[in-house]
């Protein structure tokens, strides 16, 4: 089955909501990345949440999602378009961790640690709009519903969940936000309050099978949901010689020339699928050249 995003709201129009399911998205960034089963399942709760706010766009505008923390797995990046492409690594993938003791699940927590979240929204201005706000737990569904309550001021509600089976790779991965909108009425709060009590974990949802639409269906139930639209989201790295290009002219003429006096070919992997790009000496010697005569390089 297809990754996909539904969009929905309850009937009264107090309460929007997300959810998706994002097994294959989430399979594809382990491959990619090779990360263990702790990083697979962080990772892959970001992409989720990143397959779900890249809806809350608009045209060609970006969303990154950006989490550093004390903890050894050091900080994950994912950005997410208004299409439903999203793509992600972590900075180290292959952070290995007991289960916690307390349930026997994935210590998310424990390998992202305390920190900071940050969400950039490139909506093509002159700058980008930037929000932050610390990380409550680690457990990235929590941070990312803090951040909508002090950064953005819309109270939220954000599942999150990753399911491995036995050989490490994805069983399921899926997720959830709800947002409370001007003018919620006490009555429709209560109702959501409650529905989401009911909700033990994300992860315990894709045990039993259920679909973004039953998902949507249990988070508003009481409230007459009505599904918009299902929207397809994918891993999808856009990455090309041209933009591994930039990224070694940025560097610099000095270290430019650095790498064609060494004689060698280089090599160049994109941070976000780990795809090889090799550049040779004359290759280099040509990017340069063509770099200095339209002044688009530094000393």
């Amino acid at each position: 089955m297809k990754d996909y995003v539904v969009r929905a709201a309850s009937k009264n129009g107090e309460v929007r909501a997300f959810a998706a399911t994002t097994r294959n998205t989430v399979e594809t960034a382990r491959e990619h990345h090779n990360t263990s089963p702790v990083m697979t399942a962080a990772l892959g709760r970001l992409l989720t949440a990143g397959s779900m706010m890249g809806y809350m766009l608009q045209g060609d505008d970006v969303l990154t999602l950006q989490i550093r923390g004390d903890g050894p797995a050091v900080g994950l990046t994912v950005t997410a378009k208004a299409n439903g492409d999203v793509k992600g690594y972590a900075i180290e993938p292959q952070v290995m961790l007991h289960a916690r003791e307390t349930d026997h699940k994935l210590d998310v927590g424990g390998a992202i640690g305390k920190g900071n979240l940050q969400v950039i929204k490139d909506m093509g201005l002159k700058e980008p709009y930037v929000g932050n706000s610390p990380l409550r737990t680690g457990e990235i569904g929590d941070d990312l519903t803090y951040y909508f309550a002090v950064s953005e001021q819309i109270p939220s509600s954000v599942g999150l969940g990753v399911l491995m089976s036995h050989d490490n790779t994805v069983r399921e991965a899926g997720g959830f936000i709800v947002q409370i909108m001007p003018g919620c009425s006490d009555e429709t709060i209560t109702v959501i309050e409650n529905n989401l009590k009911n909700v033990t974990s994300v992860t315990d949802l894709l045990k039993e099978g259920k679909t973004p639409e039953d998902i949507i269906n249990i988070v508003l139930n009481g409230l007459d949901p009505e599904i918009y639209e299902q929207l397809p989201t994918q891993f999808n790295c856009d990455c090309s010689v041209s933009k591994v290009s930039k990224v070694l002219i940025s560097t610099g003429e000095k270290e430019m020339q650095s790498m064609i006096d060494d004689g060698e070919t280089i090599e160049v992997k994109c941070q976000f699928c780990n795809k090889a790009y090799h550049f040779t000496v004359d290759e280099l010697k040509v990017l340069l050249a063509s770099a200095k005569q339209k002044g688009k390089i530094n000393e």
